[in-house]
């Protein structure tokens, strides 16, 4: 299990920018890059256990981009939770709840596509897989053991949403929830043999862009009810009651990607403009108490030289003198009197 980590961890690595600006190693939490245009390739960073936020943008009419001109982006890490119905979730930009198509991306990310055309949804369909943000669609198991907790034998749940985020947030299942490492496969909504089905969504999330299933789990009203209502066949007790179900859906809702709060030039700027205009100022009285300081210690320095230290020196002599002086000094003492005995004894 902890080498199946370890390779997901470095798949984590290679498929976000988590080693970030300045060649720094400072590692920071995974993230997604959003681009929207060619014009000047400007980009949103979708952040793992972001707090999304912010003004919403809109992309760019001169980008090309098949969603040119609709808004994305604003919406909180709060407002990500929907319901068990198709086209929930949504903060705002809903107008008819008939219909997904021409709605906005709060998050940043399109929502997922049915079989069927279901309520339109084929318009972010498999021919715009290369520029999904975050990747093609894909679907992984979610499955633990009797060691963490009191599941049943077959108890299994799938993650359904773009490559990048269910990579990240498989990560999070396996630290919070103890799931077992699982690689996810392509998804194919349309497919008639696909594993999980429209009828077996337990839980939307992030304006239906990722959800959580089970096989086990069959919802009679998913292709009756519109997106803003909370009909739907209700979950078996055991799952409705599962620690397990729980935890995968508590740690999705605060931990899946979500596009964060554009950068703030305007700040940026401002700082720039206070710095220039004051920075001046600020340098040359910074330059005026370093040198007030260095006088200061100067002055200090000499008078202690000249005044403790040198009182200090002089003590230290006379009361450890050194033994060379003592003896030349000595020897100077019986020299004079040798002397001054021999003129005495001159006739």
């Amino acid at each position: 299990m902890f080498t199946s980590l370890a390779i997901l961890a470095y798949q984590l690595l290679l498929c976000s920018p988590a080693l970030v600006a300045g060649g720094g190693t400072d590692f920071v939490r995974p993230q997604v890059r959003v681009t929207t245009t060619f014009a000047d390739f400007d980009a949103r960073i979708m952040d793992h256990w972001g707090g999304g936020g912010g003004k919403f943008v809109t992309i760019s009419k001169d980008s090309k981009h098949p969603f040119q001109g609709r808004t994305f982006g604003g919406a909180k890490r709060k407002e990500i939770r929907g319901t068990r119905a198709y086209g929930s979730g949504y903060p705002y930009g809903v107008g008819n709840q008939s219909t997904i198509a021409s709605r906005p991306f709060p998050f940043g990310v399109w929502p997922l596509y049915w079989d069927q055309n279901f309520m339109e949804s084929s318009e972010y369909g498999p021919q715009y897989d290369a520029i999904r943000p975050g990747g093609f669609l894909a679907y992984a198991p979610l499955r633990t053991t009797k060691d963490h907790f009191n599941v049943t034998e077959n108890e299994v749940y799938y993650a359904v949403g773009d490559r990048e985020s269910l990579l990240l947030t498989m990560i999070s299942y396996v630290t919070w929830c103890h799931v077992a490492p699982a690689w996810p496969s392509k998804f194919d909504p349309t497919s008639p043999n696909s594993t999980i089905k429209l009828e077996n969504v337990i839980q939307y999330f992030r304006a239906s862009s990722f959800a959580l299933a089970s096989p086990a789990y069959n919802n009679t009203l998913a292709r009756t009810s519109i997106s803003d209502t909370r009909d739907s066949t209700p979950l078996p007790e055991a799952m409705e009651h599962s620690p397990f179900r729980k935890c995968i859906d508590e740690v999705t809702e605060n931990a899946l990607a979500i596009v964060n709060k554009p950068p703030d030039h305007r700040l940026s700027g401002i700082l720039i403009s206070v710095f220039f205009s004051t920075g001046f100022f600020v340098i040359v009285a910074l330059a005026y108490m370093l040198c007030a300081i260095f006088c200061i210690l100067l002055a200090i320095r000499k008078w202690l030289w000249s005044g403790p230290l040198s009182y200090l020196s002089k003590l230290k002599e006379r009361m450890f003198p050194d033994p060379e002086i003592k003896r030349r000094e000595m020897e100077a003492i019986k020299e004079a009197r040798r002397r001054e005995i021999s003129y005495e004894s001159y006739p």
